[in-house]
């Protein structure tokens, strides 16, 4: 009897093509969770590389400037070097309990996340540590993905540097205008004045600019910026009991 071999239907490859094509999809698949994975662990290392002091961290908008050629203004100045009455005004606006919580204030964020399911218009949670890691690895603009990233680096970073370390280095790294980061940069831009010998009033100015430095202007502030920078300046002035982990 004879045995006619078994002929493939068109277009149907090899089994020894198939075998080759399954392996360099694993091969691929395994290369992608692996960057993957390296990309988000990346911040974590990054954590602790910034522990020492004489490294001097970058934002993601100053490296996109850079990557856009336009260029940046930044002047890194030690915690030491700036005015006390800017450390406190910046507190006051940003985040009160900074130096009593771990990272986020969970109270907050759980109002939060009640009135975001409640449908009401949510109001904002985010404490400096969650700030400076956004600042440092993430990107700007409201996303539950960017905010799901965000907590655990702001708990890490909380961690492993101390508050001190925290401070200086998101007064280096925030934003204070178009191209204008850190607060050496922001005070000699706005006031021309260093950051050690800011006034009152110019720290709650430049304190309340924060939040939205390209519409606020600290240097030319409008009746409303000057209304808030009134409240800080005076939260400011009571702000003892709330700046122990800063300053013995």
């Amino acid at each position: 009897m004879d045995i006619v071999p078994h002929e493939r239907e068109e277009g149907e490859l090899p089994a020894g093509r198939w075998s080759a094509l399954r392996r360099t999809w694993r091969t691929r698949r395994r290369r992608f969770i692996l960057a993957a994975l390296s990309i988000l662990l990346l911040p974590y290392l990054l954590i602790f590389v910034y522990l020492t002091g004489f490294i001097h961290p970058v934002s993601t908008l100053m490296l996109r400037d850079l990557v856009l050629l336009r260029g940046y203004d930044r002047q890194w100045v030690e915690f030491d070097d700036i005015a006390p009455v800017l450390v406190q005004s910046v507190m006051m606006s940003e985040d009160g309990q900074f130096c009593a919580h771990n990272g986020v204030d969970w109270g907050q964020m759980r109002g939060v996340v009640e009135d975001a399911l409640d449908g009401e218009q949510t109001r904002g949670a985010s404490t400096i540590p969650m700030q400076t890691v956004k600042n440092l690895y993430l990107w700007n603009g409201r996303s539950f993905i960017r905010k799901g990233m965000e907590l655990p680096l702001a708990v890490v970073a909380d961690l492993v540097w101390s508050k001190r370390r925290m401070m200086e280095i998101y007064l280096n790294v925030a934003e204070w205008g178009d191209g204008i980061y850190g607060i050496e940069a922001a005070a000699r831009h706005h006031f021309g004045v260093s950051a050690a010998k800011l006034s009152r009033r110019q720290a709650a100015l430049l304190a309340v600019a924060l939040p939205n430095p390209i519409d606020r202007n600290a240097g030319k502030p409008g009746r409303g910026l000057r209304r808030l920078a009134s409240v800080i300046e005076r939260r400011a002035s009571r702000s003892g009991g709330y700046i122990t982990c800063l300053y013995d």
